[in-house]
């Protein structure tokens, strides 16, 4: 009895917060869905909406401190059938095979690809001998080759011939996942042309068109008004477009920890309704007659919510800006109505509504360290406010605010982004304080400054001093950045570590009294099971045409050249990034021109690259295993992953066990049969077997 009062006394304490923990519980339901290794039916869909209902009703006559784990429960619910109605809207046929032919589609977006090719979505597709009911919604291309480049410009109708793909499911089993991520941006097929681009017509009758329009058009403006990265630069932060930045620049920003300046977020919307607001109640003040007779500081807070407004759509509107634009809203409409603006609840809401309109915006990385950022900062400022800081100097106390934002955020951030990213930016903090506040004094009021000058054609003055501000920034990037030591890294978690850390560091900022140290002790097993994580001993590429060996020296790779974005990630994911071509140099391999061996404790595993060297070999080899990037008509007295099978499981990782067997996991064992990962949206006996089957564990017989 004792326990139960405790638990009771606890869930009464929490009553006066419980909006914060709304999108907690949504998060959970969302999380859950994706998490599954199968699509539930339709009679679990409704069995579920008819026990929210139930327990809906039943909360009413159940006491008060049991209400919130019963309406706990409900959102989890309907979390859950967020992310099916959003799967339901977003699905659109995926391509099934290999295509090479004319593309035609018209421009919806503009960016730049890994490899620093321009890069095309096109939307309206027509694939040559494919009806509509098969042809993918979107598809993306890069632009490889030497051939000019016409000036694309958005609404425009193009024509190429390219070679397009399904978009790739995680380049090793619990990687992230880009055929998920494909799915949710209606793309049904990626590639590249190496041949001209012909402009056929333009159509312009979508008001998102007319917004990506005078996107560019701004893109293009400040960048003639500024040279070089500092106008790529003062472009990304004006419209959210980095197709200009040099890739040298993005992994100085990176390293630096200063990318989040790219990002248009809460800081540059935070800054420039900030601006605004106080730029408005100035003008205001100027006027007594007027000051007298209208409330300026809500007159100003509604101008801010207009600019505002007006920046997402020129921003392209991604989650961290939606984020940030309802967090000011939120804000501002609390001194509209003459309450306190910045509070959890107005973070809670936020939350709320991007979850609502993007549930799978939860999985990604600007989401969380978003979230995570501005949640700690609400958190500390809430409890600086308990201190007295009055016998200061006002321009320390403006310089202690700097310090403690950029720390706070740089912390609770910095989990997240190594789980992402694998690297940790050692300097980070520094290059912040050298950089943030410049960011919010100089540039983004340059930036305003430029806007409003520019209808009597004196723009340029404020983009002289926006220059300046961001040539600083950029010698700070680079400088920090390239510094000896600047970054670590780390291996990539367990698919659990995330959801364990970002739950436990919640819990200690929602939770009232000493039921915090729950949360405590859920960050600590999200951290410890991350120190436990493993690398596996042997990891396969989709294709078949990579092997990568794991080494007391590090991964060595079967090729030098070939695969370099699986390869990429394989060694990031290790946490020890090095060019693919000294990896292949590594011992661990032994190679025979196209065949290659790959010795794991008793077993042993071949790859074989090429018609001609797999025609040539005779059973296995010797093998226990064969790897090929090409389909095997076979039999073969081994098992098999040719280049069919590989299609059906994706890549593969191979681990020793206790009693040296063989534990064989494929992509398709971790992602499940869902939606995303079948083309046709119906998934065949053979998958869902597959599926329900679960890694495969293979023995050595005795001899």
């Amino acid at each position: 009895m004792h326990l139960v009062r405790a638990i009771d006394a606890g869930l009464l304490a929490q009553r006066g917060n419980l909006l914060a923990w709304v999108p907690v519980c949504l998060a959970i339901g969302i999380g859950g869905y994706f998490s599954l290794l199968f699509e539930p039916a339709l009679i679990i869909w409704w069995t579920a909406a008819i026990a929210a209902c139930v327990l809906l009703v039943t909360a009413r006559v159940l006491p008060m401190s049991v209400t919130p784990l019963v309406l706990a429960i409900v959102l989890i619910i309907t979390g859950a059938g967020l992310a099916k109605m959003r799967v339901t809207m977003v699905t659109e046929p995926v391509l099934t095979f290999r295509y090479y032919g004319p593309i035609q589609g018209r421009v919806i977006k503009i960016d730049r690809s890994a490899s620093d090719a321009v890069r095309l979505t096109l939307d309206r597709v027509v694939l040559a001998r494919m009806g509509p009911d098969r042809t993918p919604a979107r598809v993306r291309i890069s632009l490889h080759g030497d051939h000019t480049m016409p000036v694309v410009a958005p609404g425009e109708v193009l024509m190429t011939t390219g070679h397009l793909s399904p978009p790739s499911g995680p380049a090793e089993p619990g990687g992230f996942d880009f055929q998920r991520h494909a799915f949710f941006l209606k793309l049904g097929g990626v590639g590249y042309t190496r041949n001209p681009v012909v402009g056929l017509d333009h159509s312009q009758n979508d008001w998102r068109l007319w917004v990506f329009t005078q996107r560019v058009k701004i893109s293009r403006a400040v960048q003639a008004a500024i040279d070089g990265e500092a106008g790529a630069f003062a472009a990304a932060i004006m419209t959210g477009g980095r197709a200009a930045m040099g890739q040298d620049t993005l992994a100085n920003l990176r390293a630096s920890n200063l990318a989040h300046l790219l990002a248009i977020s809460g800081l540059h919307m935070g800054l420039l309704t900030g601006v605004i607001f106080t730029l408005v109640r100035f003008v205001i003040a100027c006027f007594p007659y007027v000051a007298l007779r209208f409330p300026a500081k809500k007159v100003a807070a509604i101008c801010a919510i207009a600019v505002g407004f007006f920046y997402l759509l020129m921003s392209g509107g991604n989650v961290a800006t939606e984020r940030a634009f309802i967090m000011v809203t939120v804000m501002f409409v609390a001194v509209i109505l003459d309450r306190r603006a910045l509070t959890l609840r107005a973070v809670a809401m936020a939350a709320i509504v991007v979850l609502i309109i993007a549930p799978d915006a939860l999985t990604g990385p600007g989401f969380q360290m978003s979230f995570a950022a501005t949640t700690a900062l609400v958190v500390v400022f809430s409890q600086m406010r308990k201190v007295d800081l009055t016998r200061f100097p006002k321009w320390q106390r403006g310089v202690l605010s700097v310090v403690i934002s950029s720390a706070v955020a740089g912390f609770a951030t910095a989990p997240f982004a190594a789980a992402h990213f694998n690297m940790i930016a050692h300097y980070g903090l520094i290059a912040n304080l050298l950089s943030v506040p410049l960011m919010g004094v100089l540039v983004m009021p340059a930036a305003v400054m430029a806007i409003c000058l520019a209808p009597i054609g004196l723009s340029w003055i404020g983009f002289w001093f926006m220059e300046q501000g961001l040539r600083w920034i950029l010698f700070v990037a680079s400088t920090v950045g390239q510094a000896e030591g600047a970054v670590g890294h780390v291996i990539a978690p367990a698919p659990w570590v995330v959801p364990l850390m970002g739950l436990g560091l919640i819990w200690i900022a929602l939770w009232s009294g000493r039921g915090r140290l729950v949360g405590v002790v859920i960050a600590g097993a999200g951290f410890l099971l991350w120190s436990q994580t493993t690398r596996p001993a042997l990891l396969v590429a989709d294709n078949g045409a990579l092997i990568g060996k794991d080494t007391s020296e590090g991964r060595v790779l079967s090729r030098a050249k070939g695969s370099g974005f699986v390869a990429g990630i394989w060694l990031e994911n290790d946490g020890a990034p090095v060019p693919q071509d000294i990896a292949a140099a590594r011992a661990g391999l032994r190679q025979n021109g196209r065949v290659v061996h790959a010795q794991l404790g008793p077993w042993d595993v071949v790859q074989v690259s090429g018609k001609t060297a797999l025609a040539d070999m005779v059973g296995c080899d010797g093998a226990d295993i064969l790897i090929s990037n090409q389909v095997d008509a076979g039999p073969r007295p081994c098992q098999t992953y040719d280049l069919n099978r590989l299609r059906q499981t994706g890549s593969l990782a191979f681990d020793l066990g206790a009693d040296l067997s063989l534990n064989v996991t494929s992509a398709r064992d971790v992602t499940g049969v869902r939606p995303w990962s079948q083309p046709s949206g119906k998934p065949d006996a053979e998958s869902l077997q597959a599926a329900q089957s679960g890694p495969l564990i293979l023995v050595k017989a005795d001899p």
